[in-house]
């Protein structure tokens, strides 16, 4: 494209995908669209001249054109992924402006600004369905949903889906430990107590430790030990829009920091020793979680000795809700973990097979491939953008 240079390093996302194109020689306007570029953590690339053939204009993932440069794009080939942005939606001058280059929106600013940076994070980072969000919570203490999340996600990683693991529970020794990788170079939670807003999926993956071919969020050794609220809801709505699988080791208990994290749980699973006991403290366990989560099952974990324990139909009888399976008490389980051996990494053993055959019932959404921009036919929305909702 002539005259165009990228504002600053190259902005492409884990993916590949590159920042948006700004088209505008209006140095006021440039400045308030390199300001919501950088809050939605991308690098855009900025125009001051007519678009070539090809080029940018054709591979970025989202242009926008400033109301000073639309006359200039009447030549230019039509595509999707096209914003008009200037001062005034009401002026007529602009809508015809934006029917002319086959505008998807005509942007007011600055109070569309909301809807503006997560517009530019979701063309960055890729539109698609979000991860399927899978909740581990135990029946009682010791109940080995800690064990369980890490092999879920061990095992989704392993088929080669993208795969993030949330440690929720502030109080339960860090999973990068049951990983082995405490040691790993990376973010803890720590690093996100003050999120708020729009978190960008691609920048939070990347900064985070990659064990066993999955992204961990896990916790540090320090003193903090309370997750806030909107830190939970943000970083879990990043997590989920990079798609693939996300799991999520959360605590019994459900205070306002579980809340969110369960309203974005797809499935959730209780996990629940084989003993009368279990199901007592279970059963209260349920009552919270069913609260936000609609779809709970049990998995009915073994216990050691000779006595197999309650079976997995009685456990989920007692406790209404629909079965998941049942684990296997795995005899030398601890022995692999007290080894730095992660849950899950043996394909043979009792955790890998239930981790393989819940994967199979629960089918992970195939991520779509990349698509090249395509010629626009419809006709451009009008509405402003007021406060990041359409008036």
């Amino acid at each position: 494209m002539a005259g165009s240079r990228t504002a600053g390093r190259s902005g492409r996302s884990e993916d590949g995908r590159g920042g948006p194109l700004i088209l505008t020689e209006d140095e006021r306007l440039l400045d308030d669209l390199l300001r919501l570029c950088a809050a939605a953590g991308v690098l855009p690339e900025v125009g001051h001249g007519p678009p070539a053939r090809g080029g940018a204009w054709e591979a970025a993932p989202l242009v926008i054109v400033g109301a000073d440069c639309a006359a200039r794009l009447r030549g230019a080939g039509r595509r999707e992924g096209v914003v008009l942005a200037g001062r005034d939606a009401d002026d007529p001058a602009l809508l015809h402006r934006a029917v002319a280059i086959g505008a998807e929106r005509v942007l007011a600013l600055p109070d569309g600004e909301r809807w503006l940076v997560d517009r530019i994070a979701d063309a960055a980072e890729g539109a698609g369905p979000p991860a399927l969000t899978v909740g581990v919570i135990g029946g009682r203490g010791g109940a080995g949903a800690s064990t369980l999340a890490c092999a879920l996600a061990v095992t989704a990683a392993r088929t080669g889906a993208r795969t993030m693991l949330v440690d929720g529970d502030p109080l339960g020794g860090g999973l990068d430990v049951l990983l082995g990788g405490e040691k790993e170079r990376g973010l803890r939670w720590p690093a996100f107590s003050e999120s708020r807003g729009r978190v960008a999926g691609g920048a939070l993956a990347e900064s985070l430790p990659l064990l066993h071919s999955l992204r961990v969020l896990s916790w540090d050794r320090g003193g903090e030990v309370a997750i806030p609220p909107p830190a939970m809801r943000s970083v879990l709505a990043a997590a989920r829009r990079r798609g693939g699988v996300v799991v999520a080791d959360l605590p019994r208990r459900v205070d306002e920091t579980v809340t969110e994290a369960l309203a974005q749980v797809d499935v959730g699973l209780l996990v629940v020793p084989a003993e009368l006991r279990a199901i007592a403290a279970a059963r209260r366990v349920a009552v919270g979680v069913r609260a936000v989560l609609g779809d709970l099952r049990t998995v009915a974990r073994g216990v050691p000795g000779p006595d197999p324990g309650l079976p997995p139909d009685e456990i989920a009888r007692l406790l209404e809700l629909p079965p998941a399976g049942e684990l296997a008490w795995e005899a030398g389980l601890l022995g692999d973990l007290s080894r730095g051996v992660p849950p899950g990494v043996n394909p043979r053993g009792p955790l890998a097979r239930f981790c393989t055959g819940f994967w199979e019932r629960v089918p992970v959404p195939s991520e779509p491939s990349p698509r090249r921009p395509r010629p626009s036919g419809g006709r451009p929305d009008f509405t402003a953008v007021r406060g990041g909702v359409r008036a």
